[in-house]
């Protein structure tokens, strides 16, 4: 019997979700806020429902991809919500990421109706991999629920990882955003100190990739910033709430996360200065403002269809890696070649920057999962299958810090404003570095 799925939300993620549901032959039914979406829907084969309601009728599971928790909640329990449509037997799977007390409030007036709760909120492997299949999911919730549910998940992401309970889930998701949002802060004020020492971006971007500071945001939304159009495909209000969720969890928690609330503080800062729609590096755009100085490269577009070309197609082939992980392959014009010799210790220099700060804060990320509750052997499989994927995750057992690299960024900052870089406690690794010598 061909499966029926309610589903929630044709937004940026929603919308390749659905359509990889439809080529496993499931029969789906789509509800958006939008009504305007319902060309689409249907010109993919897909059923329009004209509210959460209906788009819940009659069907086994009902799917949630939605921007805030505010939204998974009137979408279930409000005015016309999915959940009074749900019949007994049911699963509801949210693949948002939301506040997950929300999540388990919800849950408890699921099983007052017989209907089974899963959150399952996704990590894109590449950028924008739902776009091809490539994302993870992280699921919390009933074993059996969950069983019930593998088919669709296997149908919209390539891997998918059952770690528990409800709001273990969420957690495994804050805390890998939390690498890919310090990544993106750290990198692009790194970029704007290259800049000020007259380094070629797009030649430290080709450096980079292959360098131990290379990591999600390094490899592929560094030519999004580096074309202006600040990444089409997530909204700053996005990020904002994805931060203030994980500073939540750690107070909640009793966890200190000090860098953690650093990225916090500045997604928030730049939330109050541009529009909540704006694309999501907006937040870099703060810092580029508050230093009178653009990271844009004239004539440079990203290859993407989210930058600054939105009609750039990706090619069909794919680069895998070592660890089976894969993205889109990019065509030849987009290596670079040119040389800096003169420059070579400046950019030694800023990329054991990047390399020690994504060590630093993955230790903040897995004091956040240790809190939780969650096995080290699970975080450690989830944040290689995610957007905070790095080279010094990868080789966690074997990264140590070059302390005389660190020593020179200090002297390369100038009169620059920048708040990441400047908080990092260099002091600290030097130190430690100097009592082993010593030693």
């Amino acid at each position: 019997m061909t499966l029926s799925i309610g589903f929630i939300g044709a937004g940026n993620m929603g919308r390749p979700f659905v359509t990889a549901l439809l080529k496993k032959g499931f029969i789906v039914t789509v509800h958006d806020h939008d009504p305007s979406c319902e060309r689409w829907v249907c010109g993919q084969g897909a059923q329009w429902a004209s509210t959460p309601a209906a788009a819940a009728m009659d069907n086994a599971i009902l799917i949630t991809c939605l921007p805030l928790p505010s939204h998974v909640r009137e979408t279930m329990i409000g005015n016309n919500g999915a959940l009074a449509a749900l019949a007994n037997g049911a699963v509801w799977i949210d693949t948002s990421t939301t506040d997950y007390h929300n999540t388990l409030d919800i849950a408890r007036l699921a099983r007052q109706r017989g209907v089974m709760s899963l959150e399952a909120p996704v990590s894109n492997l590449s950028h924008m991999g739902v776009d091809f299949n490539n994302v993870c999911f992280y699921v919390g919730g009933a074993k059996d629920a969950y069983d019930i549910a593998l088919p669709a998940l296997a149908a919209m992401g390539q891997y998918r990882f059952h770690v528990g309970a409800i709001g273990q889930g969420q957690s495994v998701k804050l805390l890998t955003n939390l690498l890919f949002y310090c990544a993106t802060l750290t990198w692009a004020e790194l970029l704007l100190v290259a800049q000020h020492q007259g380094l070629d971006l797009r030649w430290l971007w080709n450096v980079a990739k292959d360098s131990r500071a290379n990591c999600f945001v390094v490899d592929q939304v560094t030519p999004m910033l580096l074309d202006g159009s600040y990444d089409h495909s997530c909204t700053l209000e996005i990020t904002v709430k994805d931060m203030a969720l994980t500073v939540a969890l750690a107070d909640e928690l009793g966890v200190a996360l000090p860098l953690a609330r650093l990225i916090e503080a500045r997604y928030r800062q730049a939330g109050s200065r541009y529009p909540a729609h704006a694309n999501h590096l907006k937040v870099v755009a703060l810092m580029e403002a508050e230093n009178q100085r653009r990271l844009l490269i004239d004539g440079f577009t990203a290859p993407s269809p989210y930058g600054a070309d939105r009609t750039y197609r990706h090619p069909d082939t794919f680069v895998i890696d070592a660890r089976g992980r894969r993205k889109p392959s990019l065509p030849e014009h987009f290596g670079y070649t040119l040389t800096h010799p003169a420059c070579g210790h400046y950019a030694q220099c800023l990329l054991e920057v990047m390399a020690w700060t994504n060590h630093t804060i993955l230790q903040e990320a897995l004091q956040l999962g240790g809190a939780m509750g969650l096995e080290p052997s699970l975080l450690e499989q989830v944040v290689s299958r995610s957007c905070g994927a790095s080279w010094v995750d990868d080789h966690s057992d074997s990264y140590a810090p070059h302390p005389a690299l660190l020593h020179d960024l200090p002297g390369m900052m100038a009169s620059l404003h920048l708040p990441i870089l400047r908080a990092l406690d260099f002091d600290r690794v030097l130190d430690s570095s100097s009592v082993r010598q010593a030693s």
